[in-house]
């Protein structure tokens, strides 16, 4: 079971009320706060038994420091993460191909949340996250993802390098971001089961996951930025890669060539 944590943003709060399998503990609202969007959130708790508690903005910036919590927190059983094993085998239950995101140490909570946003967005089935040297699943990250967290299971593990050897293993394509990549996310054939590695903001991907990596790939640039925001680059690349599978599906027009794993 996970540590307690909190969970601020109306948005937020929503998504967590109208999930059963969140576990709640109270909710807690700034005192005077009003409008149609509070009232729903106390209605909600109110439905499933959970305590609302009337608190002073002040005790609420206490609460949450240097966060934006817009009047509204509620406290909640810690993030439960998924085993690596459960993750993989999930992933490779769905119909046609595969798709996982692994964090090489990304350490900006607004990152994480964002990317586990877009990875929801794009239909991704996890992401793997390493213990040490960054970002968790806290509730800055779940406020940011936007409710994605409830649709992508998390794992983390102690060792990524470890992690994606498993992964290597059961079949996956280790594929890493990185501006130096030899080919473009364009030319790059997505249509196998793949692992994305997005790296860190300021050093990208540590050698030890490069080196493991089947193919490097990078976004090509038309403009004078040489890189993008690491949640944005991800947005970019999942969109091609749906582009293309749904392109083998059928669904749109063209083709692309299959290769052998190595």
């Amino acid at each position: 079971m996970g540590t307690a944590q909190f969970i601020p943003g109306i948005n937020a709060a929503r998504e967590a009320l109208i999930q059963e399998h969140v576990k709640i503990k109270e909710v807690f609202v700034r005192e005077g706060k009003r409008g149609p969007r509070t009232g729903e959130l106390i209605k909600l708790a109110t439905e499933r038994g959970i305590k609302v508690t009337f608190v002073s903005g002040r005790d609420l910036d206490q609460l949450m420091p240097a966060v934006t919590h817009q009047g509204i927190v509620v406290s909640a059983e810690g993030f439960q993460y998924t085993s690596l094993k459960e993750l993989v085998d999930k992933a490779l239950q769905v119909p046609g191909y595969a798709l996982l995101l692994a964090s090489d140490h990304i350490t900006d909570e607004g990152n994480l949340g964002s990317l586990v946003r877009t990875g929801a967005f794009f239909g991704a089935q996890g992401l793997v996250l390493p213990k040490d040297r960054s970002a968790k699943m806290t509730g800055t990250v779940i406020k940011r993802s936007a409710g994605g967290w409830f649709t992508l299971p998390v794992s983390r593990v102690v060792n990524l390098g470890r992690a994606l050897d498993e992964l290597d293993k059961r079949g996956f394509w280790i594929v890493g971001a990185s501006v130096g990549g030899s080919e473009t996310i364009y030319q790059f054939d997505w249509n196998r089961n793949v692992a994305l590695i997005l790296g860190n903001e300021a050093k990208g991907l540590s050698r030890s996951v490069e080196e493991r990596c089947h193919q490097l790939v990078g976004i090509p640039s038309v403009g004078r930025m040489t890189s993008l925001n690491v949640s944005v680059a991800a947005g970019v690349i999942l969109s091609e890669i749906m582009r293309q599978r749904r392109v083998s599906k059928g669904e749109a027009g063209g083709s692309f060539h299959r290769e052998e794993r190595r």
